[in-house]
């Protein structure tokens, strides 16, 4: 399997193979429009989860319980807040997470004991927290500020790098697809958006650009020097970088997924924890989508975002050109060559032809004259 693979990964470099990766690039278009559209109806259905870092609220942790049943404190809860709706999460094996709306000390105080109560432990194994509305609004917008900010820096940076706008804007379409992504897949699963949530999501903003920015710096080497060559078009070099660059892309995906979808598992399966839940999620749907976008995304949108530069075009055009079947203009050169041969049979200079029929009564004076010459011979032997 594994000589299966580098054989695979030798041959893609080589360009013995090829995926269609810009060739068929509307498919891949399509294909990712289905996937945000679906994600996008189930969104809708779900609605976001936002933590209560975001909202506001008060929050409950009872360690230690026995029993990790969360209708045990939302009946409590509702006893004390009939209107509202908590928030119950097992965290660990021990230990519940109860989040409500804002409450005053006082209420804070009572509800903590009716739920040491309700799940037989100590008062004091409840720990209560409490999140402003202010202090949710202000995080929401520094988090929102701080991607906007990183999105500007990384678009100028990936510019200046590249010396080509329209590169930086391939790779910026494609990670804005792969935040959609992520964000679509938390939504319909319904995992709390918290700040560890934030966290995963700038991760995998820096990892899908970096590997854009590998295949994108494959593409300016095959394409240095484009114009002075006709035998590949330049989506054809774009084509070849990204098919180049695809086994690396997978191997590093691959590494970078197994460590993650651990953390994930656990902390689902084993420990619930929330942090965990969060970022593991947020990095294990970001390096999946970031890996698809780098490769089937990102060459495909640059190409189409070039292919009207005059420069490209004319080259584009021009191999094109020189790729059309000859056998029209052969067929027509060979024509006229027939014809031109057929000519020079037919033409025959006149003087040739006079002395080809001129050439029999030639030789017969010759030969007359050589009769005399004899005779004359004979008569000259007789007189003597």
């Amino acid at each position: 399997m594994t000589a299966t693979f580098s054989q695979l990964g030798n041959d893609l470099h080589a360009g013995r193979r090829a995926v269609p990766i810009v060739r068929r690039r509307r498919t891949w278009y399509l294909i990712s429009v289905a996937v945000l559209l679906v994600l996008a109806a189930g969104s809708l259905l779900r609605g976001p989860n936002l933590g209560i870092e975001f909202t506001g609220g008060s929050e409950f942790q009872v360690a230690g319980v026995s029993e990790t049943d969360s209708a045990i404190g939302r009946d409590v809860v509702r006893e004390h807040l009939p209107e509202n709706e908590p928030k119950i999460t097992v965290l660990g094996a021990d230990t519940m997470r109860v989040q409500t709306e804002q409450l005053e000390s006082a209420q804070t105080t009572e509800l903590a004991t009716d739920l040491a109560a309700a799940y037989g432990v100590d008062p004091s194994a409840v720990s209560t927290s409490y999140v402003g509305p202010v202090w949710s609004t202000n995080i929401t917008d520094q988090m929102l500020r701080g991607v906007v900010v990183f999105l500007l820096l990384v678009a100028v940076t990936m510019a200046l790098y590249f010396r080509n706008v329209k590169s930086s804007a391939a790779a910026m379409i494609a990670l804005i697809h792969d935040m959609l992504l992520t964000v679509g897949v938390y939504l319909v699963i319904g995992f709390e958006i918290t700040p560890g949530t934030v966290i995963g999501f700038l991760t995998i903003m820096g990892y899908s650009l970096y590997d854009t920015i590998v295949v994108f710096d494959k593409v300016r080497e095959n394409t240095d020097g484009l114009a002075a060559q006709r035998t590949a078009t330049f989506a054809e070099r774009v084509e070849r970088a990204a098919n180049q660059t695809l086994m690396r892309s997978l191997n590093t995906s691959v590494v970078a997924l197994l460590p993650v979808g651990s953390i994930l598992a656990i902390g689902v399966f084993l420990l619930g924890a929330g942090t965990l839940k969060d970022i593991s999620l947020a990095l294990f749907v970001g390096i999946l989508a970031g890996t698809y976008s780098s490769i089937f995304l990102a060459p495909g949108l640059l190409v189409d975002l070039r292919a009207r530069e005059p420069e490209i075009r004319r080259h584009t055009e021009s191999v094109e050109a020189a790729r059309r079947p000859a056998s029209t203009d052969t067929g027509t050169v060979t024509a006229g060559a027939g014809a031109q041969a057929d000519d020079t049979a037919k033409h025959v200079d006149p003087e040739d032809e006079q002395a080809k029929d001129d050439g029999p009564e030639d030789r017969g004076a010759v030969d007359h004259d050589a009769e005399h010459t004899a005779d004359d011979e004979e008569d000259g032997d007789d007189r003597s």
